[in-house]
């Protein structure tokens, strides 16, 4: 009776706390926001632009375009949280800004988290999400909660595999009796894959660009296997040598041998997580396969390369960006039956 009274004045929120975006998901209402976790601040105060409000979108449309005197960052680094205040701040208006209106209570949070995450990193996002506002806060591996949001049996005597390919982490699992067998977190994901772009534009063009230009290659021209139709695409940048803009046209197939070395690690991740996998898990997964999620899921042809790589049938889950968020929404709704995936956190 209280629980059902209290549901009028709080809500229950899933947050997937990503290196290149945050999702927050609404039990009830589903995914309500979808932003870069990027922050717009002041060099010298420290203080957030647009009083407080220079986060997500804001933040990212000023990305590469500042004066020397402000400075667009991301509070988070390969899963891990590495500005505690401003990543306390942009969590703050995020999680305003997906409560519902007229709930006066602080929320009840579930977020997910890196496999591999060091006790000190797990205590920062504790400490962070309960100081940006949440009553009472939750952690969930992420890994296991993409393949809830995929719907896999993970709950079966069956084996089931998730590869989880984020902006600053790749998280690799199988699972087998609502349970982790084996499992792998790498630190490659869509920002390593950025990198590596930016890098051979460098060594092969002498050509210095941004973040943002090396990410918008890898969506508009990347691939992980060969295309049907191949695809050139122009980027803009600073000559190295002369220090002058200057355009260069890059064709899909050197996007695609830029991307190759953050692909073999992806693959070796995956590899060395079915090598701990006993004879029986490793059958099941012949039949049954891998799923993909997270934004590097989107890839072309990265399904068909990790098939190649591995011999397992490889998919893409529904909404590969929104599978993570959806698997914490489905925990939080069932919190009874998931209780021993949800570590529990500070209460207010």
């Amino acid at each position: 009776m209280l629980d059902r009274l209290l549901r009028h004045f709080r809500c229950d929120l899933a947050v997937d706390l990503g290196t290149a975006s945050t999702l927050i998901g609404v039990v009830g209402e589903g995914v309500v926001l979808d932003e870069p976790s990027v922050v717009a601040v002041e060099k010298e105060t420290g203080q957030i632009l647009s009083g407080g409000c220079a986060v997500g979108q804001l933040a990212r449309q000023m990305q590469g375009r500042t004066p020397d005197s402000i400075r667009v960052v991301s509070p988070l680094c390969n899963g891990a949280i590495t500005d505690f205040t401003l990543c306390e701040a942009m969590l703050r208006y995020f999680l305003r800004k997906a409560q519902p209106p007229g709930r006066r209570l602080r929320p009840r949070v579930l977020v997910g988290i890196p496999a591999r995450i060091t006790q000190v990193e797990k205590r920062a996002v504790f400490n962070s999400v309960f100081r940006a506002g949440a009553g009472q806060v939750w952690l969930m591996p992420q890994a296991k909660a993409a393949a809830i949001g995929a719907g896999l049996p993970i709950a079966e005597p069956l084996a089931s595999m998730v590869c989880d390919i984020g902006g600053g982490t790749t998280e690799v699992a199988v699972m087998s009796l609502a349970d982790t067998v084996a499992d792998q977190s790498i630190r490659t994901g869509g920002d390593r894959m950025d990198q590596a772009i930016a890098d051979y534009l460098r060594r092969h063009y002498s050509l210095r660009v941004g973040m943002p230009a090396a990410e918008r290659l890898r969506m508009e021209a990347g691939s992980a296997a060969p295309l049907e139709e191949e695809r050139t695409v122009q980027v803009s940048g600073l000559d190295t040598v002369s220090g002058l803009p200057r355009k260069a046209t890059l064709a899909s197939e050197e996007i695609r041998q830029a991307l190759a070395e953050p692909l073999e690690e992806i693959a070796e991740a995956v590899k060395m997580t079915l090598d701990h996998c006993g004879p029986d898990l490793a059958a099941d997964l012949l039949d049954r396969g891998m799923v993909l999620c997270g934004g590097g899921a989107l890839l072309p042809g990265i399904d068909r390369y990790l098939h190649e790589q591995t011999g397992l049938p490889v998919r893409r889950s529904a909404e590969p960006r929104a599978t993570t968020v959806k698997g914490l929404l489905v925990a939080l709704q069932q919190r009874e039956r998931w209780r021993r995936a949800i570590e529990s956190g500070e209460q207010a």
